[in-house]
């Protein structure tokens, strides 16, 4: 039996996707999350998931550190990200932070279940029109990885604010808590992070995050 966790906050595409999935995998169980911190609930609880099929703009996942959080909490969890962009840049950082596979939401059902069985055979997985384009991971990225990991979700969020330019007493009205409280969390940023000042973190903050997906009528 295989049990996949979808985790998107469109339940839309939530259903279509499942939908699809059962189709193709027979005795397949479905686990949904539609927040970052709902799908931490559910990798909590389901210690045989064989799949995670993740968005990477899900409310609290912060772009890339939800993947990059996943990915170190629980190493051995083959990590697919489905997305509306096809944009190279992102699936060069999606694939470089530790997903297995991209699968972009134009896919057919057909050419879904094809990578999906990729992955579960223990091998990555790009559309074939892309996979000679995406650049290869750097070791810069993977430093970065692992500097990025370290922090909690609540310094993740801390980190976010500082890149959107507030201030502490704004940061502490924004997550309800005190200002000392934002400060130990900076302090905590700049030696996981190993920098110094606000700006370096915020340059840190920079590349993980990933351009807005346009629409195109």
């Amino acid at each position: 039996m295989n049990q996949f966790l979808i985790a998107d906050d469109h339940p839309l595409f939530r259903a279509a996707l499942t939908g699809a999935l059962q189709n193709q995998f027979e005795a397949l169980t479905v686990f949904e999350a539609d927040t970052f911190d709902a799908t931490l609930a559910i990798l909590s609880e389901q210690d045989e998931l064989d799949l995670l099929l993740l968005d990477l703009h899900m409310p609290g996942s912060g772009d890339l550190y939800g993947l990059i959080r996943i990915r170190e909490d629980y190493p051995s969890l083959p990590i697919v990200v489905v997305s509306g962009s096809e944009d190279l840049s992102v699936i060069s950082k999606v694939m470089a932070y530790g997903a297995m596979g991209f699968i972009p939401k134009s896919l057919s059902p057909q050419d879904i279940n094809r990578a999906i069985n990729t992955v579960l055979e223990g091998d990555y997985w790009l559309p074939e029109t892309i996979k000679d384009q995406v650049a290869n991971i750097e070791h810069e990225d993977k430093e970065l990885a692992q500097q990025v990991a370290s922090l909690t979700p609540q310094q993740y969020k801390v980190l976010q604010y500082l890149h959107e330019g507030l201030l502490n007493k704004q940061i502490a009205y924004e997550l309800h808590i005190s200002e000392a409280t934002v400060k130990a969390h900076i302090t905590a940023i700049f030696r996981k992070l190993g920098v110094y000042n606000r700006t370096q973190a915020v340059l840190i903050a920079s590349k993980l995050q990933l351009e807005p997906i346009e629409t195109h009528s």
